[in-house]
């Protein structure tokens, strides 16, 4: 079972789902809290229990449980979350699959000091902590993974980032990145640099969490 820990907007449940997609396991399933707005406690129990199930029924299966605390309703507040779902999550998360079967189970989280306080993040045998984007070396590095721009275009994004802070992270940079590559090519550069700025993660003094 693997964690993947990091700020809102790092790219946790992308990359999640692209490790879900690699793995070519004939069943794939996302457990997100965006499915299950308006779910009483039980009903969403329920959900998440059918998820496992049809997950067992395949000899490999990949269960990517997404932003864990909201699935927990957890609320800073108090701190208040449901304690129902979160003793089902446990007995799932901690619960071998039949035998001959594979399960890999993939947990996203913003708020790791959350899920050890509720003893969750030992259930998970691999962390992973998905930082933001915090150099300009590697906003470039990004940018050549993803493929988006050419050399020439990432040699001119590097001059313009050196020495600059920069604070971002990689679901927030393919959006900025998409927008750019709709300009024209000669103004390509340009409109990502403005749109990084824009968005406050170039040049600012202060690291802001996008």
């Amino acid at each position: 079972m693997l964690s993947l820990l990091g700020p809102p907007n790092s790219g946790k449940t992308a990359l999640a789902a692209k490790i879900a997609e690699e793995s070519q396991f004939p069943f794939i399933k996302i457990c997100s809290p965006d499915k299950m707005i308006g779910h009483s406690e039980i009903a969403k129990c329920q959900a998440i229990k059918k998820i496992f199930e049809d997950a067992y029924k395949s000899q490999l299966s990949c269960v990517v449980v997404d932003d864990i605390e909201r699935l927990l309703d957890y609320v800073p507040i108090g701190p208040r979350f449901s304690n129902l779902v979160l003793q089902a999550l446990l007995v799932l998360l901690k619960k071998p699959p039949p035998k001959g079967r594979k399960l890999l189970i993939i947990g996203t989280t913003s708020r790791k000091d959350v899920l050890q306080e509720m003893e969750m993040l030992d259930a998970f045998s691999t962390t992973i902590h998905i930082p933001n984007i915090s150099r300009g070396e590697q906003l470039v590095e990004a940018l050549e993974m993803l493929g988006s721009f050419q050399e020439k275009e990432r040699a001119a994004i590097a001059k313009a980032v050196k020495s600059q802070a920069v604070w971002i992270g990689i679901k927030k940079l393919t959006m900025v990145i998409e927008m750019a590559v709709q300009m024209d090519p000669e103004y390509r550069v340009s409109k990502f640099l403005t749109l990084l700025r824009e968005q406050g993660a170039l040049g600012s003094d202060k690291h802001i969490a996008i």
